[in-house]
This record gives C-alpha cells, structure tokens and sequence, in this order.
C-alpha cells in the first residue's frame, strides 16, 4: 500500500472538475490522462495502465493463448487474475482463469472430464487425490471422479466409467463411438490436422510456422 501511494503521488496531479477535485494520471500507453482510480496497477512491477489498454491487452493474450504478463516491454509479471475484476467481464475473467490453470498444469498430468457438458480441466494427481475420498483403489482401477460435474469416468480411456467392464470391450459395445472416431480422423486427414503427441488433442495450422507447442 506505500508503493501504491508513493507512485501515484509522484506521477498523479490534482485537477478541478465538476465534481471537485480529482488526481490524473497518464496511461503511457494511449496517453489519455486518466483518473488514477481508473488504472490498474500491476502486482509485483508496480507498472501502471488504463483500465481500457489493460482490458485489450489482456483480451489479445487470451485470443493467441498466452498467459498474461505485464504489457511493459521486457516486463515478465504476470498478471495475477484476482486483481482484475475493475476491467474485465465476467466471461473474460473465467477463460483467463482457465489458461491460468492450463499453464499450471504439466502437459503430461492434464486431464479433462469427457463429458460434453463439463469438460473440466484436473490434475491427474488431484482428481485422484479427490476420488480416493469417495473410492477404495481407485489407483489400480483406474475410476475417477470428476471435481466439477461429480461423475465417473475412466483415467485411461477417458470415457465414461465403465464398471466390469475393460477399456476394449467398452469401446466394441459403443460402435456409436467408434463411428464418431472414425468420422474425425477422415475429417483430420481432409483439413491435414495433427494431433499433438503429449495431450493428443487435434491442432490445425491456420498461420504462423510449423512448429507446436503443447
């Protein structure tokens, strides 16, 4: 909070408005003089900007899939979520929520629910950790329970949970699926889609270089 006040003190002038008396300050990014309750400072750096170029600048990151950092050059803070609520929308803050925990989790040890509707991102330490508190052996059997929507599913064929039943024989009762599978690998082939060799998940090259990066 002394940071806070120091630099505001030392950038900010009073000016007279209709309202009263008010502090400006200069977002040096679009060099607007803006009321200094309507910057954002950044934790960590103490860079300061306006709510508006915060709010884009964190908007673009998201767009391209990169985790949010400071927009002064060279600056690698990140950006903590909590602290933008003053600029953000509601749908905005949860998809930065989102890739927060995707780069906080190691490619190898994510894990999404299979179920459409969920599709909730875990650990596979925690979702495991979760269903051993619902679950005798849930190592060995390979049953987890989802942390969002609460349902069963299985860790190594990412279906639902198949109870007596092994992976193999639960896919050859569920041609439906096969079907599906079949159908998005001829479409893959078509577009010349990949699939990533860490998370398996389809990746299309619309720009940019070859190169991928889980």
């Amino acid at each position: 909070k002394f940071a806070r006040d120091a630099i505001v003190s030392q950038i900010a002038w009073p000016v007279e408005t209709s309202k009263g008396k008010s502090l400006k300050e200069t977002c040096v990014i679009c060099f607007e003089d803006i009321d200094v309750e309507k910057m954002f400072l950044v934790d960590g750096c103490y860079h300061r900007y306006c709510f508006s170029c915060m709010k884009q600048h964190v908007k673009v990151k998201l767009l391209n899939g990169i985790v949010v950092t400071c927009p002064h050059e060279e600056c690698k803070t990140e950006i903590n979520i909590a602290t933008c609520g003053n600029f953000l929308d509601p749908k905005l803050f949860e998809i930065m929520s989102q890739r927060r925990k995707e780069a906080s989790i190691t490619a190898t040890e994510k894990v999404y629910c299979p179920y459409p509707r969920c599709s909730a991102l875990m650990s596979k330490t925690e979702v495991l950790r979760h269903t051993n508190l619902f679950r005798v052996g849930a190592e060995h059997s390979g049953e987890r329970k989802c942390m969002k929507c609460g349902f069963f599913f299985c860790i190594n064929c990412k279906a639902p949970w198949h109870d007596n039943m092994t992976c193999n024989d639960y896919s050859r009762s569920n041609s439906h699926k096969r079907t599906g599978d079949a159908m998005l690998k001829s479409l893959a082939k078509q577009k010349l889609w990949r699939q990533c060799v860490k998370c398996s998940h389809m990746v299309e090259l619309s720009e940019g270089c070859y190169h991928i990066t889980c």
